[in-house]
């Protein structure tokens, strides 16, 4: 790598709002690292959120992070000011019933304009030879916003754009519509970016086929993805710790590091799921990989709390990863998504090394429901899930979707009894079904009883029309059954309030709503209930000992083996009692008890 003084060449990237504002952009990271190591190149990184934050104040800027909506319509208010009435609409319908008081919009809107012009103004553009980008969740408006704003400036850089809102289709029609941006890049960015740095400041190199761009290229040279993950160097957050300190130096936080296991999903069938468009398969790091970055992020930036960006981490190379750090003296937390595991002390493991929260695609309680999804779970194996986690004292975050299309009410009816078994454990919260680009379900939408696919209609207020209509969005909205299926979900929505009022209001010093103590000879149970008063249980001798055993899932006749004296009639009149009891849960012949041991 060549050292400082020989990089004569510069690029700006940047990471607009909404981030979480105590995390670095992993992408900013990832990307100054692998530019840096491979090409002559030097990489300034900005995240202007942090400014941002300040100016709104911290609690406001996480208010509006916090609803993807309310953020993408600030900035559309900048960006097209004709549609400032609809963007305001839009905002405060997002904020409604927010505990946190929000200023007026217009107040907001005039604070984020000037935040952005003195941050602009605290940059010298025309140092740079590339300003990038980075898009994600949330990032489109903002981003847009910006590099209009840079275009404005003399000397300015071309304008570069890359992330998961703007590959393939997205980007170019952004490409096509925004005269402010001269590049994007699909997928994956290192290869790429590299290689227009080396086309930018290098005459004689190619340009590279992942970048798009409006002029045509004579020489074009491949730009694939990486092909080992543990080739690639650690993220470099250290312009994140400098800009934290300069620009919110008395800020009571410890900042969440981001740090990759994987890339893609090692299922990838969800039908629903358009979260690994930029990818092309699955492709992920060894343990010692992650340990080696671990220990260096350790040290570098004094940080315990790490989050994984993987959609779900793979599973062997975490076991031992978890398994390592369990046996470490560092007190590391890790936030991380994973597949559902019903393994209890595969969890306690997780649990050991560190992980105390985590994010499960639970998605629906109708087995047949996950059937059309492609989750390749049932219900049981995610009551499960959420069993486990709670018992190995692993915070478990997972959404319900709501109104997905072509759902039954007999799906419908499952859903809700099945709600009732899950009630000891953390509610999980509702999520509106919607279409996103991409995904199974877009890609065929007449299996899915849709009949037209169409403009968000939030897009629809913030975008002028003209506009809108020559861009491809990540988010979509359909024609079908939509007032069908809003109607059909109403009761789970209020069952879902009802669950979550039952644990806020609930007594904290006991911890488990359903907890069992262990006599040797016998259970006892106690058993809260949604409405009344709590339920005590005993369970002695064989019943005892059959409740332990479905500690975990078990099958019928894997109870008829470990107890071979009982009948099996005694033994399904046991499971069908305890089952409308709501002490156990049965699918068809697969059975999980569902009281947690009291510590």
């Amino acid at each position: 790598m060549a050292n400082e003084e020989q990089r004569k060449q510069e690029i700006a990237l940047v990471s607009m709002p909404w981030p979480i504002l105590n995390r670095p952009s992993i992408q900013l990271g990832a990307l100054k690292a692998y530019v840096e190591l491979h090409t002559e190149t030097a990489v300034a990184t900005f995240h202007p959120y942090l400014q941002i934050a300040r100016a709104l104040g911290t609690n406001i800027y996480a208010a509006i992070a916090d609803n993807s909506w309310a953020g993408e319509a600030l900035f559309a208010a900048l960006l097209f000011p004709e549609r400032t009435r609809e963007a305001c609409r839009t905002f405060e319908e997002c904020l409604s019933g927010k505990d946190e008081l929000i200023p007026p919009f217009d107040h907001l809107v005039e604070t984020v304009h000037k935040a952005c012009r003195d941050w602009l103004g605290s940059v010298e553009w025309d140092t740079f030879r590339l300003a990038g980008f980075s898009l994600c969740f949330n990032q489109l408006f903002a981003s847009l916003y910006l590099a209009h704003q840079v275009k404005q400036l003399p000397g300015c850089p071309p304008i570069l754009f890359g992330g998961s809102s703007c590959g393939g289709e997205l980007g170019r029609s952004l490409l096509e519509t925004f005269p402010q941006i001269d590049y994007i890049i699909d997928g994956e960015g290192e290869i790429p970016l590299a290689g227009l740095c080396n086309y930018l400041f290098r005459a004689q190199a190619g340009f590279p086929e992942r970048v798009m761009t409006r002029n045509r290229h004579n020489h074009i040279v491949p730009s694939p993805e990486v092909a080992d993950l543990n080739t690639l160097p650690s993220p470099d957050y250290t312009p994140y710790f400098d800009e934290i300190r300069q620009i919110l130096p008395d800020l009571p936080f410890i900042p969440v590091l981001p740090l990759e296991f994987s890339r893609g999903c090692w299922w990838n069938k969800c039908t629903f799921c358009n979260l690994n468009l930029q990818w092309c398969g699955y492709r992920y790091k060894k343990h010692e990989t992650v340990l080696a970055e671990l220990r260096q992020m350790t040290d570098s930036h004094q940080c315990l709390d790490f989050t994984f960006t993987d959609n779900a981490l793979p599973p062997k190379e975490a076991d031992a990863f978890f398994d390592i750090m369990g046996q470490n003296d560092i007190d590391c937390r890790f936030f991380a998504e994973i597949r559902g595991i019903t393994h209890p002390r595969r969890l306690d493991t997780y649990r050991r090394g560190g992980l105390d929260t985590i994010q499960v695609g639970i998605e629906a309680l109708s087995s047949s429901l996950l059937t059309r999804m492609q989750k390749g779970t049932t219900a049981i194996d995610n009551i499960a899930m959420m069993k486990h986690a709670a018992g190995s004292d692993i915070l478990l975050e997972g959404n319900l979707i709501m109104e997905f299309p072509g759902s039954t009410e007999a799906e419908v009816g499952e859903t809700l009894e099945n709600l009732k078994y899950i009630l000891p454990f953390r509610p999980l919260s509702p999520a509106t079904f919607f279409l996103g680009h991409g995904s199974p379900i877009d890609r065929d939408p007449r299996h899915y009883t849709i009949k037209a696919v169409t403009h968000h209609h939030r897009n629809r207020r913030l975008f002028p029309p003209q506009i809108l209509a020559n861009l491809n969005l990540l988010v979509k909205e359909y024609r079908g059954d939509r007032r069908f299926q809003r109607h059909l979900w109403q009761p789970v929505r209020q069952q879902i309030s009802l669950w979550q009022q039952f644990h806020q209001h609930r007594n904290a010093l006991h911890p488990y709503p359903l907890s069992y103590r262990d006599g040797g000879s016998f259970l006892l149970i106690r058993q809260e209930r949604l409405h009344g008063p709590v339920l005590r249980h005993r369970l002695q001798g064989l019943s005892r000992a059959i409740y332990l055993f479905c500690d975990e899932i078990r099958t019928t006749q894997e109870i008829s083996t470990q107890f071979p004296g009982l009948k099996e009639s005694a033994i399904l009149a046991f499971l069908h009692q305890l089952t409308q009891k709501r002490l156990m849960f049965r699918e068809e012949n697969r059975v999980i008890s569902l009281a947690l041991r009291q510590q």
